[in-house]
């Protein structure tokens, strides 16, 4: 019975493993925010509602000591180690606020410390994840061929170079090597990101967690299980996760100096009136008065509400941008680089011409009708592009019979009673995949597919030339003809084809060593690598690999490639209001701390100063909020 293809989507990419994802409350760090954060809720209503202190002050309490007991603790730990953090120093800030009776101000102190600190914990446990999932890409077992040409199935991370191993149709390869006899169509697009299943024959090389489609294979082991292809994108993440960059080395070095620099000016602002006779209390309140209005609160909220707000209105336009220090390096860059299949392209196959041939007596439709009917069974993708062309113009297909599929050559099925082949052409068109369709062994025609270029792409790399000075580097393990016209289509000149993840790495770190700073974008594991290298990485989100989505510093939900140049604008323009913050809180610490130190601060200024400081760089911030400043980096 025919069949009318209703219109569909394209097809989906090979499905990526299972995810692997640490729930927030299995951290200890979110279970205390949380803890916290619940106890200085009600604290903060009932003091504002003019409750009494035995109503609120348990509350308050529960709060400091949920929120502040692990770092106090490691501030602590680190003194041991003569080593003096800011977290310590805003325990002690918190603690002297209450003690001169300003419980709410330390107690709120505490819950964003608190929170922060949970956070970081939960960025962490998610990259931990992202990079144990990738193990799931490699088969846990294999099947081995023993000399006698027995099988066994033995564990993956067992096998020795020189084993052989029999891959059978739809199974992951367990191993590096090469092709030793049989052909078939492996997905590699895990590694090298090419978009289409490629044929391997004897001598061919194989890599480890790919997926053999079609035809059994027996494969020589190359390489060690702990050496292969994907072993090493799981080390190169995790070296490049663990490295840390310029700036956080030097925020690391302030905030030493800072810390120590403000309880030695605590304790001498105590200790010298004490000294020369000033009473206690008063001593005591200088000092605490000096502890607040020293404390970084207003510097801290100089940097974050331009940050945060830059990330809430790019969340809104589809780039979810992970973390503060992302957002604020995303605006630092100055070159890009963007990976080809899935970034600059959508990733699919697609039908992109019909092609009767004169006298075969079919239109473009009927030739199409005839392919997709023939390829109907077929799991290929494609297979699946045919199809879905026929599902897009809505074509009646007759039923199939005799399905064959011979790996390497295309299918073969009996359709209205004549035998229709289709398969790949014995040479390409141009840098198209060209597919000949033949009934009765006459060839009747071709279709051409290629990976379809995202409508955005040219404004994008337009944009990003624009931003960088620059036009982008294209990375991509395709190969050359193909990458050639992605990039003449986009106007790219620096063109780099046929790379493996450890040569995208490769080359992000030799533009950073020339002086750059790299953007880099892409969207598969093969890309992971590269993503934690690069100064920024972005990853396209819709088809985005786990991996490739956990290791980005920002994901682009839509997969609106223009919406990247747009963040790094927004990005630069958080960063000079973040400038425009830190001038107007030091302002603030200055003036009121020489009005400590040289005269006589009243407790309610200082803490009125303090306070109006931290307002007044908060509401700046927030004007990145407004739609009109997403208007602005999108237009440049």
């Amino acid at each position: 019975m025919s069949a009318t293809l209703a219109p569909t989507t394209s097809p989906a990419r090979t499905p990526a493993p299972p995810r692997r994802r640490t729930r927030v409350l299995a951290l200890p760090e979110a279970r205390w925010a949380l803890a916290s954060l619940a106890a200085f809720l009600p604290a903060l209503v009932l003091d504002l509602g003019g409750a009494p202190a035995w109503a609120y002050g348990p509350l308050y309490a529960v709060a400091y000591v949920a929120g502040g007991w692990e770092p106090a603790l490691e501030g602590l730990r680190a003194l041991r180690e003569k080593t003096l953090d800011v977290d310590l120093l805003m325990i002690v800030a918190a603690l002297g606020a209450a003690a001169i009776g300003q419980v709410l101000d330390g107690a709120l102190l505490i819950v964003i410390f608190a929170t922060s600190g949970a956070l970081e914990a939960l960025a962490t446990a998610r990259t931990a994840d992202s990079v144990r999932g990738l193990l799931d890409l490699a088969p846990g077992t294999a099947t081995r061929v023993t000399p006698d040409g027995a099988e066994e199935t033995v564990p993956a991370a067992e096998l020795a170079v020189g084993d052989v191993l029999l891959v059978r149709p739809g199974e992951r390869i367990g191993a590096d090597g090469r092709v030793l006899d049989g052909s078939g169509e492996v997905d590699q697009a895990t590694i090298t990101g090419e978009p289409l299943p490629v044929l391997k024959s004897p001598g061919d090389e194989v890599f480890a967690g790919t997926l053999n489609g079609t035809g059994a294979l027996r494969v020589r082991v190359g390489r060690d299980p702990a050496d292969s292809v994907i072993a090493r994108i799981v080390a190169l993440v995790e070296e490049a996760s663990r490295t840390k960059a310029p700036t956080q080395l030097f925020i690391e070095k302030v905030e030493q100096r800072y810390s120590v620099g403000v309880v030695a000016a605590t304790l001498a602002v105590f200790a010298v009136p004490l000294a020369f006779g000033a009473e206690l209390a008063d001593a005591l309140l200088r000092a605490m008065t000096f502890m607040i209005v020293a404390s970084p609160c207003a510097v801290v909220l100089a940097t974050m509400p331009p940050l945060l707000s830059a990330i809430a209105n790019a969340g809104r336009h589809g780039v979810l941008v992970k973390s503060a220090v992302a957002m604020e390096r995303l605006g630092e860059i100055d070159t890009a680089a963007l990976d080809k299949t899935g970034t600059l392209t959508e990733g699919t196959p697609e039908v992109t011409a019909v092609r009767p041939l004169p006298g075969s007596g079919l239109d473009e439709d009927a030739l199409l009708a005839l392919a997709a009917a023939a390829e109907h069974p077929s799991e290929h993708p494609l297979a699946r592009a045919v199809v879905a062309a026929a599902r897009t113009r809505g074509l009646t297909v007759e039923p199939a019979r005799d399905f064959t599929a011979l790996p390497g050559r295309g299918v073969t099925a009996v359709v209205g009673g004549h035998v229709i082949e289709v398969g790949r052409a014995d040479a390409p068109e141009g840098d198209e995949t060209a597919v000949r369709v033949s009934r009765d062994g006459v060839p009747v025609g071709a279709l051409a597919l290629t990976d379809r270029i995202r409508s955005d792409a040219p404004a994008a790399t337009a944009a990003l030339t624009a931003v960088t000075g620059a036009p982008p580097v294209l990375l991509t393990g395709d190969n050359l003809r193909a990458a050639t016209r992605v990039a003449t289509a986009t106007g790219l000149t620096d063109v780099r084809a046929e790379l493996l993840p450890e040569d995208k790495v490769r080359a992000v770190r030799d533009l950073q060593d020339a002086g750059r700073k790299v953007l880099f974008v892409g969207d598969g594991v093969n890309d992971a690598p590269a993503l934690a290298a690069a100064h920024t990485g972005v990853a396209m989100g819709r088809a985005g690999s786990d991996l490739a989505l956990e290791t980005a510093d920002a994901v682009v939900v839509r997969d609106e490639l223009t919406a990247v140049p747009a963040a790094v604008r927004l990005s630069r323009a958080a960063r000079r209001l973040v400038v425009q913050n830190l001038v107007i809180a030091g302002s603030f610490i200055t003036v009121l701390v020489a009005w400590d130190l040289i005269g006589h601060l009243p407790l309610p200024l200082g803490v009125a100063g303090h306070e109006g400081s931290t307002v007044l760089v908060g509401l700046n911030g927030l004007r990145l909020l407004r739609e009109s400043a997403w208007r602005r980096a999108a237009t440049g």
